[in-house]
């Protein structure tokens, strides 16, 4: 499974990305394409299991959809999107 994370700050997506590192989850920032909103331009493309909600620093998490048959699929959205 493929997801992409979007972040309100920069900084959300390095602190993701090293947490996914700590957990084996293959994981990359890069751009967020033009199709999803975000706050700073920036996301997170997972590769793997998708890391437990309890883990997520979820007041720096925009947006979670994962990627099937080339859509999105939200799968989290923070309640003040």
């Amino acid at each position: 499974m493929k997801y992409i994370v979007t972040f309100y700050a920069h900084f959300g997506a390095i602190r993701f990305k090293k947490l996914c590192e700590q957990m084996n989850i293959k994981a990359k920032i890069m751009p967020v394409p033009r199709d999803l909103s975000s706050s700073c331009g920036t996301c997170v493309l997972c590769e793997g299991e998708l890391i437990d909600e309890q883990q997520i620093h979820q007041d720096e998490v925009e947006q979670i959809v994962e990627l099937k048959e080339n859509k999105y699929h939200l799968i989290y959205r923070a309640e003040n999107s």
